[in-house]
């Protein structure tokens, strides 16, 4: 009895076979319809079990990363507790960052070349530090590409409807209003100009690479505002601001590694510093400021071409 029921319950036997009046079922349909029962039955177990593994394997994967997350912390709070713990006392002059302000400001024109004591401070003692800042630039560029970005692949599988709508622009083209027009022609000019003039002088006065970088990407946004991101895209194409960066980040690594090279074995690195106060001089803080700049305009413009009209 407990046999039958079982198969029953599962499905294998009629619970009113041979008692009711309707027409018998042909065996061949019987054996048919308890196959695909079994199926059904198998296929339900394997979903199960499937679904099983996936919960254990993210259980697994919350706890390492919980793990991960807590002792990340630790080894933070760690570092930062003995840096304050090194700290000079409240009140108390560190030896050391008075020497090394004395160096800047006794040695810095001699041995950088550079009037502007910024200039030389940031593309020749620390210029690790401001590659690192233009990397960081780039990386942050790069993830909002990854986010942002529109392709054929994306509308293709109908994962953004406002597709269309943001292709049109209906709603924030403003390029066709003769009055920004005509401003931006008056405008666009003169900032480039002067972002132009700000790069080129920096390492001689106020400015530099990130002054003029800002100035030349609110140029790009003026003038994509004026006439249209097409028009931007005819003078200076996506593909033409992706290379730049890439060169201008190349170049600056190259060209402090070769100088990196040459001052921790105690070469020459034969780098003329040129005559202070000219354009020409600072041996390489005007390329790298050139560098720095294009990299910050091109990322400017890219972070709001990507926000304004996702492509």
């Amino acid at each position: 009895m407990k046999e039958w029921f079982s198969r029953w319950l599962y499905g294998d036997d009629e619970l009113l076979e041979g008692i009711s009046d309707a027409a018998p079922v042909p065996d061949s349909s019987r054996e048919d319809l308890k196959k695909k029962r079994r199926e059904s039955r198998r296929s339900k177990l394997e979903l199960d079990n499937a679904g099983s593994v996936i919960r254990a394997e993210e259980k697994g994967f919350f706890a390492f990363y919980r793990m991960v997350a807590v002792a990340s912390c630790l080894v933070l709070i760690g570092v930062l507790l003995y840096t304050v713990a090194n700290l000079p006392r409240y009140g108390e002059e560190n030896p050391r960052t008075v020497e090394v302000v004395k160096r800047y400001i006794e040695h810095g024109v001699e041995e950088t070349g550079a009037i502007n004591i910024v200039s030389g401070m940031i593309l020749d003692y620390r210029a690790f530090d401001t590659l690192g800042e233009s990397h960081v630039l780039f990386t942050a560029l790069v993830c909002v590409l990854i986010l942002l970005k529109l392709d054929k692949k994306t509308v293709r599988g109908g994962h953004l409807d406002s597709y269309y709508t943001i292709k049109e622009d209906r709603f924030f083209d403003i390029s066709k209003d003769p009055i920004l027009r005509l401003v931006g022609t008056i405008l666009v000019p003169c900032i480039i100009l002067f972002g132009i003039y700000v790069l080129l002088n920096g390492q001689n006065g106020p400015g530099g690479g990130f002054s003029a970088g800002a100035i030349l990407g609110a140029a790009l946004i003026v003038f994509s505002e004026a006439f249209g991101f097409e028009a931007v895209d005819r003078v200076f194409p996506a593909r033409v601001r992706s290379l730049t960066i890439f060169v201008s980040l190349a170049f600056y690594s190259l060209a402090k590694g070769y100088v990196f090279f040459t001052g921790a074995n105690g070469l020459e690195n034969h780098i003329p510093k040129g005559t202070p106060g000219a354009i020409l001089s600072g041996g390489l803080i005007l390329p790298l400021n050139i560098a720095v700049g294009l990299v910050v305009a091109c990322t400017m413009y890219g972070f709001f071409s990507l926000f304004k009209r996702a492509e």
